[in-house]
């Protein structure tokens, strides 16, 4: 085993997990406030990512494809629309912010909003220690208090060094996994769509007679247009249940589901209601495409009727039901949902275009998981803050973003709600210590025997790593 190596001078208030947009907006929220104060008034924070270097959505960077939510709902300007650290900072630096404006448009390029977070994120390169995979939380105690959480951390590969950092906080933002049917293989012909542009990279030079793709909502359809775009002689398939696309819900009123008022009144709402409210307003979000998208792949299916020759395919109200792989390609059985006829397509690449799933964040924590309270749904409890509950002898925090659909709605996972929640964060991250600072004087560390009877764990030199710090 690695030798763990506590690092002293990394104590921190708020420690990080994950270094996409959520807690990149955290970052910028807890600097600006340690711009505002001083001494003891700052909050001392770090970020762990596990990526060699920041990097948001690649495989999807599709040169023409747009964002989805206006370039307003950054990483900061709801919040703070003074911040400097917005998007027209982004482009006045940039000497591009005449151009865009002329465009007359409210939804960047998806590559240019890339940039824009890497350009954050390098402003904040001193918060965050890349390459840095979380493999385990421990619990700190003083007293019969878990005050803190040792963070474990390793570098280097599977064989790597673990680190550890300890901090009174976390913030849990480890983005959303691929969703893959149950079973489903994964090969260097079966791919999930965020990794389309390396894989089509890879079949440079040897472009595929057939690639059929499964799914319905926007991911979906842009890999559809783009793989018939890159691949100019293949038979591009598409499969999926419904008769048709269906419109994403871009409506003034429907948008108000994204209000930040909006999650006040999700929060509130009975589970009945929550559930209605999803089911209103899925096509806002969920399995939903952009008209602009639908009629082109509509209008270039018809045109190429026309001509005769027809590349693009949609196989509606249909699944796959069976994938087998052989040496020079794949078998793939599509059965027609209304009438049970199966047909077998001969193919080169299957993508599955299937969107993603909330990761469990509990699951990463390790022992501090078992620590979190759940709900009769067995889903993680989480306060208005964002911060898990715990059982009563924990006060160091948790917090969580991207994995609160349950408790906060829809804008969870999405941008449109990312620079309020940061600051609903950072505000309650002030707040509890301010109440601990009103409290009692801290308990003297616990003693190591009585640490170790909790069954916190030694490091390889028999030293505690759980006991609190000197």
């Amino acid at each position: 085993m690695n030798r763990i190596r506590r690092e002293q001078d990394s104590d921190c208030d708020v420690l990080g997990i994950g270094f996409g947009p959520s807690n990149l907006a955290l970052a910028i929220a807890i600097e600006e406030h340690n711009g505002l104060t001083t001494g003891n008034d700052e909050l001392r924070t770090g970020f762990l990512e596990k990526q060699p270097g920041f990097g948001w959505h690649r495989g999807m960077l599709i040169d023409d494809a747009t964002m989805q939510v206006s370039f307003l709902k950054d990483l900061v300007t709801m919040r703070d629309p003074t911040s400097r650290y917005s998007f027209l900072c982004f482009l006045k630096e940039r000497d591009r912010l005449v151009d865009f404006l002329n465009q007359k448009t409210l939804f960047p390029l998806r590559i240019e909003f890339h940039d824009y977070f890497a350009w954050i994120a390098e402003r904040l390169s001193h918060l965050v220690d890349y390459a840095h995979e979380v493999v385990g939380v421990e619990p700190v105690f003083d007293g019969d208090d878990v005050r803190w959480f040792d963070v474990l951390s390793r570098v280097g590969g599977p064989r790597g060094k673990l680190v550890t950092r300890r901090t009174r906080n976390l913030c849990v933002a480890t983005g959303m996994t691929p969703r893959i049917p149950a079973g489903a293989e994964i090969n260097d012909r079966i791919w999930h769509n965020r990794d389309l542009l390396p894989g089509v990279a890879g079949w440079s030079g040897r472009p595929p007679a057939r690639v059929v793709v499964l799914g319905a909502g926007q991911s979906a359809a842009e890999t559809v247009a783009y793989l018939h775009r890159e691949f100019p002689t293949a038979e591009v398939v598409s499969v999926f249940a419904k008769y048709g696309y269906t419109p994403a819900d871009d409506s003034p009123f429907a948008n108000r589901v994204f209000d930040p008022e909006a999650v006040d009144l999700y929060y509130r709402s009975p589970p009945e209601v929550k559930n209605s409210l999803m089911g209103y307003h899925r096509s806002t979000n969920y399995s939903a495409v952009d008209m602009d998208l639908i009629e082109s792949l509509y209008r270039t299916q018809y045109r190429e009727r026309v001509q005769g020759r027809q590349r693009l395919r949609f196989l509606n109200v249909s699944r796959l039901r069976e994938v087998t792989s052989y040496d020079d390609g794949l078998r793939v059985t599509v059965e027609h949902l209304p009438t049970g006829e199966r047909t077998t397509l001969e193919a080169d690449l299957l993508v599955y275009a299937t969107g993603y799933q909330q990761a469990d964040p509990a699951a990463l924590l390790g022992k501090v998981g078992k620590l979190c309270l759940r709900d009769e749904d067995n889903e993680l409890r989480v306060r208005r803050d964002h911060r898990v509950e715990t059982v009563d002898h924990v006060s160091a925090g948790i917090y969580v973003q991207g994995s609160t659909e349950h408790t906060h709605g829809i804008t969870s996972t999405l941008l449109s709600h990312t620079a309020v929640r940061v600051g609903e964060i950072l505000d309650s991250l002030l707040a509890h210590r301010k109440e601990a600072q009103r409290g009692n004087a801290p308990h003297e560390p616990a003693q190591r025997e009585d640490a170790h009877r909790r069954g916190v764990p030694r490091d390889e030199e028999g030293s505690l790593t759980g006991t609190a710090p000197h």
